[in-house]
């Protein structure tokens, strides 16, 4: 699979590791279904910090990602939900710990509530 980055200075920069939007040329598409912070053994949601939730999300889509054959370098998009979008700084700096570059495109929407009681949600779409 080839990703390139489409920028364009006539749009606003990114403001943490995303792209503006991200082309590809591949023979497989994955529509990830979202992941919240749920520990895969218990089915119990990750309650001792928003960070702790916040990477068990992620890692839950990791495993998604894998067992579909790809890895976390073909994501060309990410959509995070989020019930306090105060705490986004807190998603960027894991995420872009997480995530290698090029960055895939990403929104983030602040949602009143999610499943479970959760304070965070990750899906993305994937191209392999």
């Amino acid at each position: 699979m080839s990703k390139t980055i489409i920028h364009t200075n006539l749009a606003p920069a990114a403001v943490g590791p995303y792209s503006q939007a991200v082309a590809t040329e591949g023979s497989k598409t994955i529509y990830l279904s979202g992941q919240i912070g749920l520990v895969p053994a218990t089915g119990e949601l990750v309650t001792e910090s928003f960070e702790a939730q916040v990477k068990q999300a992620f890692q839950n889509m990791t495993a998604v990602i894998r067992a579909a054959g790809a890895d976390l370098s073909h994501i060309v998009k990410l959509t995070l939900y989020v019930t306090d979008l105060k705490k986004f700084s807190e998603v960027n700096q894991i995420m872009a710990t997480l995530i290698p570059e090029p960055f895939p495109a990403r929104s983030t929407v602040e949602v009143s509530g999610l499943p479970k009681g959760a304070d965070f949600e990750v899906e993305a779409i994937v191209v392999c």
